[in-house]
């Protein structure tokens, strides 16, 4: 989670959105990155997604097998939709999204019977700290507004 973490300020010294993710297999890290959304303005250049893009053509394959995606937010619909087709089996995040989480918070998709995969959530891994950094971010952010 530490790497993701790192990811996640790289976001914030680009002005992005905090968040970070790293995918790891047999131990290494095969892929990390971080929201690019207003850099790229690509509604989908969340973290997961362009980890997970890494990953397949780092492993050239679109099967994640044998992998785990360590997040410091709680994983969107379409970030989980994309991890659940990824058929990553192990999702490890920081800090729940109630606004927009599909891993607990709003919705649960990682054990939904009527998906064709599931996968095992861990959460809560340096949750204060991943927390932190989005608020903070968010703090700043409306300061910044108010000037």
């Amino acid at each position: 989670m530490a790497k993701a973490i790192a990811e996640a300020r790289k976001a914030e010294e680009k002005a992005e959105v905090p968040i970070g993710c790293v995918i790891v297999r047999d131990g290494r890290i095969i892929a990390r990155a971080h929201n690019l959304r207003e850099s790229r303005q690509d509604p989908a250049a969340h973290a997961e997604l362009l980890a997970i893009r890494k990953a397949a053509r780092g492993l050239a394959s679109w099967r994640l097998l044998d992998t785990t995606l360590y997040v410091t937010l709680e994983p969107c619909l379409m970030c989980m939709g994309a991890i659940i087709l990824a058929r990553i089996p192990r999702v490890v995040f920081g800090c729940f999204d109630p606004k927009a989480g599909a891993a607990g918070s709003l919705y649960d998709l990682s054990n939904d019977a009527r998906l064709n995969h599931r996968l095992e959530l861990l959460h809560g891994v340096r949750g204060d700290e991943c927390s932190c950094l989005l608020s903070g971010f968010f703090a700043a952010l409306r300061r910044q507004r108010r000037i």
